[in-house]
């Protein structure tokens, strides 16, 4: 690449590539190079920065910009810091070098999910700041640690302390999903995240001989359960104009048992990743698993891990203010907007789950989806237009 093509690089994308080189790689992330990068933005940008510690190395990083009336509640532009763990023998790129192509794709662990959008916040309020804007609401922009692993000491214990309380947050943005059309998708909720570990047990013996009340009869019964109801869900989806966040999707993740191949197993256990549609009652379902498990046999038993959050959906409509700016912003940038139920899991669970109404949103359109594949990239002009759009929804919202 020629030095002249690198001397033309929005300041912005410099900083942005900066960011996608320190690898914030899960697991055991060292999230000190995150720190200091930060604070030499809140440095760039006159500004005040925190750190807060949900569990030792465990940071959540804020950066404020005061409002006008310091009594409305303030606006939180959340994102992420931590990646999730790459194959670089599958990346054509060294998957922390920012590498840019001559077709302007920057190619990097997070370019999409989502360091691209933390520094879109940043630059975002440092132009408003050079245009010496005044907005009435203050801003926070929170880097949170750990996401891609539950934000067990992240998002999800912030919001329970008093630190969170004193920010007197009034409605968040966080991510969303490329997508490769020109329309963009908005999120307003999301599916529960359901894990389900259920163990079988039963007669051992050699190999030679059919026992009865085996461990894999039990377990061949309770995967046919589970197997026929991701069946159900599937034919749902491809038979309607169903989104994939509108179904339950159910995943056989992990199996595990057995000691020697002429051995029959005392005990078996299967995994189950769900993904419960919003309007699913869990504790019907909850009772239907436990009614498959005593159907199953004897000494079948589940595991329900974790506490599910059932979250509540954010209002898309004329009764949410918030929505009303968001929506208004994208109309006067012609904007085509998609609202939808994330079909994962993010950090806004935990913000809707408070009571504050959060959207997902990343301009990135006419962009293939890679989050957490090989050669996730980013075009520098798509992240450059996603400052314009930034620039507009976040005043708007800042307004209210």
């Amino acid at each position: 690449m020629s030095s002249a093509y690198l001397l033309d690089e929005h300041e912005s994308v410099t900083i942005f590539r900066e960011y996608l080189q320190i690898p914030s790689v899960q697991p055991n992330v060292d999230y000190s190079e995150c720190i200091k990068f930060l604070e030499r933005q809140a440095q760039r940008l006159g500004l005040p920065l925190k750190v807060f510690y949900m569990a030792p190395e465990k940071p959540v990083v804020i950066i404020t910009w005061v409002g006008q009336n310091s009594e409305l509640s303030s606006l939180l532009l959340t994102s992420h810091m931590d990646v999730v763990p790459v194959y670089p023998e599958k990346w054509t790129y060294d998957p922390f070098s920012a590498h840019k192509d001559e077709s302007g794709n920057i190619y990097a662990r997070g370019a999409q999910d989502m360091k691209c959008v933390g520094i879109q916040y940043l630059e975002t309020i440092r132009k408003y700041i050079t245009e010496k804007l005044k907005l009435k609401r203050t801003i926070h922009i929170c880097f949170t640690p750990d996401e891609e692993i539950g934000s067990k000491f992240g998002m999800a214990k912030f919001v329970t302390t008093s630190e969170f309380a004193e920010l007197n947050v009034g409605f968040a943005l966080d991510e969303g999903i490329a997508t490769p059309t020109e329309v963009f998708d908005v999120y307003y909720c999301e599916r529960t995240s359901w894990y389900i570990i259920i163990t079988c047990t039963g007669q051992t013996g050699h190999g030679s001989i059919i026992h009865e009340n085996t461990a894999g009869e039990k377990l061949q019964y309770i995967i046919n359960k589970f197997m026929n109801w991701r069946e159900h869900e599937k034919t749902k989806l491809q038979n309607s104009d169903l989104e994939l966040g509108d179904v339950t999707t159910i995943n056989l993740t992990m199996i595990k048992g057995g000691c020697q191949i002429n051995v029959v197993p005392t005990e078996l256990s299967v995994t189950f990743d769900i993904r419960l549609a919003i309007d699913v009652d869990i504790k019907k379902m909850k009772k239907t698993v436990e009614e498959w498990c005593r159907n199953a046999g004897p000494g079948v038993h589940v595991q329900f891990k974790d506490n599910p959050i059932c979250v509540r959906p954010t209002k898309v409509d004329n009764t949410n203010p918030w929505w009303i700016a968001f929506k208004n912003e994208c109309d006067k940038m012609d904007m085509k907007i998609n609202t939808c139920i994330f079909p994962a899991g993010t950090d806004s669970k935990f913000i809707r789950n408070v009571g504050i109404p959060a959207l997902g949103f990343s301009p990135m359109n006419q962009t293939k989806t890679l989050l957490h594949d090989h050669n996730e990239f980013l075009n520098e002009k798509t992240f450059i237009r996603g400052l314009d759009i930034y620039y507009n929804i976040i005043k708007g919202l800042a307004s209210v």
